[in-house]
C-alpha cells in the first residue's frame, strides 16, 4: 500500500483514544478526572492497541447505575449505540467456519481487522471495531454482490477468532487437497454396501488433520463441554458439543476429513482403526489449555454413512465435589450420609443416561475410600481412573460380565463394591448375595423414580424376601441447567407460574414464592440465560412400613404412598426448592421431572 494509500481523511480513520475518551464524559459514564489521567498518561499509546482496550485496562466503574465494569464488550455496546450500529457478540457456536472464510482472504480480513459472521443469500454480515473505516466495504460489495451490513464487535474477540477461523479452514482445505491428490474415495453408495472398506484418503496423521483434532478438543473445553459428537452424514460430517445437556452444532466438515479425524482418535484412543462394521469403546487422556489433565471416553457406532463417534469429556474435578456442590440439600445429605454409613446393604441410585449418577457414585466413594476400607468397583466401562479405588473393567469378549466380576471381587476381600449396572438377575442376586455376606453394595439402575426401582428388582426375579434383608434405599436423580447469575430476572409470578406451580409440588401444598426468576442470556452464558447444572433428588430410604409391602404382588401406587407419608420429597419437588431459591425455573424443572400420569 503506498503512502498515499495509507493515510486517512477525515471520513476514513480510526478511532482515537482522546475522542472515546471525550464521549464517554459526555454521557457520563466515566468522570472527567480519570479521562484527563489516561489521556495524558503517553505510556498507554503503545503498538496497535484497540482505545477501547486501553480503557477497559483501566477497569473502571460506570459512572451510571447499576456501575458495572467497563469491560471491552460493554464498551463495545455503548460504542455500537453511538455510531448507529449494531452490536454483536461474537459467539463461535453460532458460526459457518468454512462459509465466512470465503467472503475474503485471511489478509485482506487482517488488514482492515474483520471477521464475517453470517454469510446468507442477499447480505453479508461482517464485525469490525473500527466505525469509520469503510474503505473495504466499497471495494467489497460490487465482489461478492451482496449487500453488507456492519456490526460492532469486541476487537480482542475479532483478532483471536481471526487466526482461529482462517486457520481451521486452512488446514481442512490442505487437508483436502492432500487426499485428493492421493486418490478418490469409495462413493457414498460403495459406503453403504461396503462398511467394513477402509476408506482413508487423508492420512489420519497428515499435520493438518492433527491440528483439526487439536483444535476440536481445546475448542470443547473451552465451551465447556461434557460430549463431543461427530457424525457422518450423505455429504459431509456435523461436529457438535453438548454444553449444559443440551447439543449445538459446531462446524460442517467433509467426508474425508471427518474419516481422518476418526481415525486419528482411534489410533490415539488404542482402537481398530480399520475395524468400522462393530462399536468399539477407548480412551484418551490429555490437557486443557490451564494445562489440566482431562479424560475423554470414546464410543463409536456404524451408521448408514460411516462411524458415528462420541467422546465424553470428564471433568477432572467430579471425584473432589462436596455433596452441596451437587445439589444436596441439609436433609438430602443427611439422609445419604446415614445410608451410605451401614456396613452392608444395598444402595441404588437410578435415572436416565446423563442424569449425573456416576458423578454421585464416585463423588460417594471418593468420602467413603479411606486408609481402613478397601474399596472395589466392577464397571462398562471404567469411567474415571481413581487410584483410592481397585477398579475392574467388564470384558464380554472373554465372559467377564457384572455378576462374573462382583463373584470374583467377592474373594478380594471387600468392604464396598460398586456395580456400575444391575441389568439382569444374574447381576442382581450377586449383588444381594455380596450384601447378606457382610458388603456394602453400590449400584445403579434405569427407572424414573425411586420406588420403581422396588418393582424393577421384582421384575428381574429378585426374591421380596432378600430384597427386605438387603436394601437400604434408593435414591432417584435429574440434573436441571441453573440460571446464569449474571443476567437471570427476577419478576413476579402470574397464574399461569400458580397453576404449572401446583401442579409440579403436588401431593404437597407448598406456597407459591413472591418473586421468581426467569432466564434471560448474556455474553457469560453466551446468550442462553443458564450457566452450568446442578442435581435434584428423591431419596427413600428402607422403614419398616416399606418393607411390608415388598412382596411377589408389590403395588407401586402403594409404595409411592407410603413414601411419601414418611417425607419422601419427588424430584419435583425437590426442583421446586430450587426454583424457591432461584437456582433455576419452572420449565427446566418440568422439562427433566414431568409429573406422571398417574400422579
Amino acid at each position: 500500500m503506498s503512502p498515499a494509500q495509507s493515510e486517512v481523511t477525515e471520513s476514513e480513520r480510526r478511532l482515537e483514544l482522546g475522542e472515546v475518551l471525550d464521549w464517554l464524559v459526555a454521557d457520563a459514564l466515566v468522570g472527567a478526572q480519570e479521562a484527563a489521567a489516561l489521556r495524558h498518561a503517553k505510556r498507554y499509546y503503545r503498538g496497535e492497541a484497540h482505545p477501547l482496550v486501553l480503557v477497559a485496562e483501566q477497569k473502571w466503574r460506570s459512572a451510571r447505575a447499576p456501575h458495572k465494569t467497563l469491560t471491552v464488550d460493554a464498551l463495545c455496546e455503548w460504542l455500537a449505540g453511538r455510531v448507529g450500529l449494531e452490536y454483536r457478540h461474537i459467539d463461535p457456536l453460532r458460526i459457518d467456519f468454512s462459509a465466512v472464510t470465503e467472503v475474503m482472504s485471511n489478509a485482506y480480513a487482517a488488514r482492515f481487522r474483520l471477521l464475517p459472521l453470517e454469510v446468507g443469500a442477499r447480505e453479508v454480515v461482517v464485525a469490525c471495531a473500527e466505525p469509520f473505516i469503510r474503505e473495504w466495504e466499497r471495494e467489497l460489495r460490487p465482489i461478492l454482490g451482496k449487500e453488507i451490513r456492519r456490526v460492532i464487535a469486541n476487537p480482542i474477540d475479532i483478532g483471536r477468532y481471526l487466526a482461529e477461523f482462517y486457520n481451521l479452514a486452512r488446514s481442512v482445505k490442505k487437508a483436502m487437497a492432500a487426499g485428493e491428490a492421493g486418490g478418490a474415495g469409495l462413493s457414498n453408495f460403495e459406503q453403504l454396501v461396503e462398511m467394513g472398506r477402509a476408506n482413508r484418503p487423508v492420512d489420519a496423521n497428515d499435520q493438518h488433520i492433527v491440528h483439526i483434532v487439536d483444535w476440536l478438543w481445546q475448542y470443547a473445553f473451552e465451551q465447556r463441554a461434557s460430549d463431543i459428537h461427530l457424525e457422518p452424514r450423505r455429504e459431509l460430517g456435523l461436529v457438535r458439543f453438548r454444553i449444559d445437556g443440551v447439543l449445538h452444532q459446531v462446524y460442517q466438515i467433509p467426508a474425508p476429513i471427518m474419516n481422518a479425524m476418526m481415525s486419528r482418535i482411534k489410533i490415539l484412543g488404542r482402537m481398530d482403526v480399520v475395524e468400522k462394521r462393530r462399536p468399539q469403546d477407548g480412551r484418551i487422556k490429555t490437557r486443557t489449555p490451564e494445562g489440566e489433565e482431562v479424560e475423554l471416553r470414546l464410543s463409536t457406532l456404524p451408521t448408514a454413512f460411516g462411524e458415528k463417534m462420541v467422546m465424553r469429556i470428564f471433568d477432572p474435578e467430579v471425584l473432589v465435589r462436596d455433596f452441596g456442590e451437587l445439589g444436596f440439600s441439609e436433609e438430602d445429605r443427611a439422609r445419604w450420609a446415614e445410608m451410605t454409613a451401614r456396613p452392608s446393604g444395598i444402595i441404588l441410585v437410578t435415572g436416565p443416561t446423563g442424569s449425573g449418577k456416576t458423578t454421585t457414585l464416585y463423588s460417594t466413594l471418593r468420602h467413603l475410600a479411606t486408609p481402613e476400607v478397601n474399596v472395589c468397583t466392577i464397571e462398562d466401562p471404567i469411567e474415571m481412573i481413581e487410584p483410592a479405588f481397585n477398579q475392574v473393567q467388564v470384558q464380554h469378549s472373554i465372559e467377564m460380565g457384572f455378576a462374573q466380576g462382583v463373584r470374583s471381587l467377592m474373594r478380594q476381600d471387600p468392604d464396598i463394591i460398586m456395580v456400575g449396572e444391575i441389568r439382569d438377575f444374574e447381576t442382581a442376586d450377586m449383588a444381594i448375595q455380596a450384601a447378606l455376606t457382610g458388603h456394602l453394595v453400590l449400584s445403579t439402575l434405569h427407572t424414573n423414580d425411586a420406588p420403581s426401582a422396588v418393582t424393577r428388582l421384582l421384575d428381574l426375579g429378585a426374591p421380596s424376601y432378600l430384597l427386605n434383608a438387603t436394601l437400604i434405599g434408593v435414591m432417584a436423580q435429574r440434573l436441571v441447567r441453573t440460571l446464569c447469575p449474571h443476567c437471570k430476572r427476577e419478576f413476579v409470578p402470574g397464574e399461569e407460574e400458580r397453576s404449572a406451580w401446583t401442579q409440579l409440588t403436588a401431593p404437597w401444598k407448598a406456597p407459591l414464592p413472591a418473586k421468581l426468576h426467569a432466564a434471560e442470556g448474556c455474553l457469560e452464558c453466551r446468550m442462553t440465560g443458564y450457566l452450568g447444572r446442578i442435581g435434584i433428588y428423591e431419596i427413600l430410604p428402607m422403614s419398616a412400613q416399606i418393607r411390608s409391602l415388598i412382596t411377589r404382588s408389590t403395588d407401586l401406587a402403594q409404595v409411592r404412598e407410603a413414601a411419601h407419608r414418611q417425607a419422601m420429597k419427588p424430584l419435583r419437588v425437590s426442583g421446586a426448592m430450587k426454583i424457591a431459591a432461584g437456582l433455576t425455573t419452572l420449565d427446566e424443572v418440568r422439562r427433566v421431572a414431568p409429573p406422571r400420569e398417574d400422579a
